[in-house]
């Protein structure tokens, strides 16, 4: 798997676009970088900019937008309400996939060995690349801000990269940090009040950090320390949860502006039900929250799953439902639409130039069938005819799930229902599957034969590619085997009025199952390798005998039901 990771840039400037969009669309003159986001705050004067892509690439990408962030933002004349100490604020790389944080470390240290040699912009590592452990906490290395900088040449304030003095070139370029960190959530939570004392007082009750304790008055008194010089503080009631408050005039709102460091740990849903707890505590009302930058699918999925737990209703439901459920219970739509394909981190990078046939509607699906192109053909019809017949059986689930006076067997029938989800997600993806198999059996088809070393890579080609033309329907009918389990327990136990909806769903999946083992046939005639062919065979008989002995089961028990 090729390494993918996430750089999120934050450059002080929120109010000029021509600037923002100078600066984030550099990015992309780096092949292989993909530009995700663009989140300017005209309050805070300050945007998230976000884009993926190879971890070269990206620190290069990265190198070319601090160059170009220095050269139009002049830290000399900025404001706004986020601390802030640089024209780049900070510079976080975050792993995706196919990398480890700690591999990641390196390519920070040198994407700040070159800011500092080539840019003369000091700037300190901080999270998982620091070199000293106080600079873990961004906090620190940010204490004083941008006119603090006269710390540079202490020994405290020392950058870990480029000058050691606030010269002249400094002043207009501030300093920056980079780090290595988790996926990191910008997170803000709406408050029915302009009180940025009182949304400060709710985010110290929240986060990680909490309150430093005073001596005498709690808010001017002398700081209490402890054994190691350190301030005394009381925790707040979440961990890897930093925040303060503050009043956006934008929105003409206070706002509790958290940064939820380990989504494992605290996760969205959690933070917003502590803040509407602590905030109703003080007389507060929570109205809503915003994402800052992207959020990764999970957050949604969770949130959703938490508030419909807490509702007592069925977790098997469709994705862009459950993305539904998160937004309105988090309120994330208070402020401005909130839209997924633009804010959901894997909505963005999935590849919208390949034409799916699962995005087709009914009707397109139905004609393209219809025409004289080869896909979709039978293999993909008969995956969808299995994604119909598992989703008539979650269909009885979730009926069931809110039928009235069962509410005590909400989670019984979620259960059920969730199980049926993945069975069709899982059959979704095969329907595509199918028709890139046959592609790849025509491309290895369609390979030169002229050379005897051309004669032979074709042909381990043609193996190679009937083995998975063969092996996908076979995945079909597996799959669909265990729609039956869902749709023969609804038909048990599910809402009676509804088992004749068990009932063609059990046809629909026998039909499935019945026409994926036709399409392995047909791969596997006149292949050689007798071995493979005799092995798929045989699960192929025992897939067709199953399906028949479960269906007529079912259809069976549907028929001594209706007694008519």
């Amino acid at each position: 798997m090729n390494p993918l990771i996430e750089c999120v840039p934050n450059i002080s400037e929120g109010r000029d676009m021509a600037k923002i969009n100078a600066i984030a669309n550099v990015v992309e003159t780096v092949e292989g970088v993909k530009l995700l986001d663009i989140d300017p705050g005209k309050s805070t004067n300050r945007t998230v900019i976000t884009f993926v892509g190879h971890p070269e690439q990206v620190i290069e990408a990265a190198f070319r937008l601090i160059k170009k962030a220095s050269e139009l933002i002049d830290m000399s004349k900025q404001t706004g309400e986020h601390p802030r100490m640089g024209a780049t604020d900070v510079c976080p790389l975050v792993p995706i996939s196919g990398i480890e944080m700690k591999d990641l470390v390196s390519y920070a240290h040198r994407l700040g060995e070159r800011v500092g040699k080539e840019l003369n912009i000091p700037g300190y590592f901080y999270e998982t690349a620091a070199l000293q452990p106080k600079r873990k906490n961004l906090a620190y290395c940010r204490q004083g801000e941008y006119e603090g900088l006269e710390k540079l040449s202490t020994e405290a304030g020392k950058p870990d990269f480029g000058p050691v003095e606030f010269n002249a070139s400094v002043k207009k370029t501030g300093a920056t940090a980079i780090s290595v960190r988790d996926f990191l959530v910008a997170y803000n939570v709406n408050l029915n009040t302009t009180s940025a004392r009182r949304a400060n007082a709710i985010a110290f009750d929240i986060r990680e950090a909490g309150r430093i304790i005073r001596e005498g008055n709690p808010l001017t008194g002398k700081i209490a320390m402890d054994a190691d010089g350190e301030p005394k503080r009381v925790p707040g009631s979440l961990k890897a949860v930093k925040g303060i408050g503050w009043y956006i005039e934008e929105y003409g709102i206070a706002q509790l502006s958290l940064n939820l460091t380990n989504i494992s740990i605290t996760p969205v849903h959690i933070a917003f039900d502590e803040a509407c707890k602590k905030a109703q505590e003080r007389g507060i009302r929570v109205t809503g929250s915003e994402i800052v930058g992207l959020v990764p699918l999970k957050c949604l999925i969770d949130a959703a799953d938490y508030f419909l737990k807490k509702q007592e209703r069925s977790l098997g439901i469709s994705e862009k439902e459950k993305i539904k459920i998160a937004v309105k219970s988090l309120g994330l739509d208070d402020l401005a639409p909130f839209e997924a394909e633009k804010k959901v981190i894997e909505y963005l990078i999935r590849d919208h130039s390949q034409k799916r046939l699962i995005d087709m509607d009914l009707t397109d699906f139905a004609n393209e069938a219809a025409s004289e192109s080869t896909a979709p053909g039978g293999g993909s019809v008969s995956a969808y005819v299995g994604v119909l017949g598992i989703s008539l059986g979650t269909m009885v689930a979730n009926i069931s799930a809110h039928k009235r006076g069962w509410d005590e067997r909400w989670e019984f029938f979620s259960d059920w229902a969730e199980k049926g989800e993945n069975i069709k997600n899982q059959l979704l993806a095969t329907v595509d599957e199918d028709t890139n198999a046959f592609k790849m059996i025509m491309d290895a088809i369609a390979m030169p034969k002229e050379k005897p070393e051309e004669v032979e890579a074709r042909k381990r080609a043609i193996a190679y590619a009937t083995r998975h033309a063969a092996n996908v329907p076979l995945k079909v009918a597996q799959i669909t085997e265990k729609a039956f389990d869902v749709i023969e327990a609804m038909v048990k136990d599910g809402n009676q009025n509804s088992i004749t909806d068990g009932g063609v769903g059990a046809l629909c999946a026998r039909t499935a199952i019945k026409g994926a083992i036709m399409n392995v046939r047909i791969n596997l005639k006149g292949f050689e390798d007798t071995d493979f062919v005799n092995s798929t065979l045989k699960e192929a008989a025992r897939l067709d005998a199953e399906a028949e002995r479960r269906e007529k089961r079912i259809t069976d028990l549907v028929s001594s039901k209706l007694g008519v």
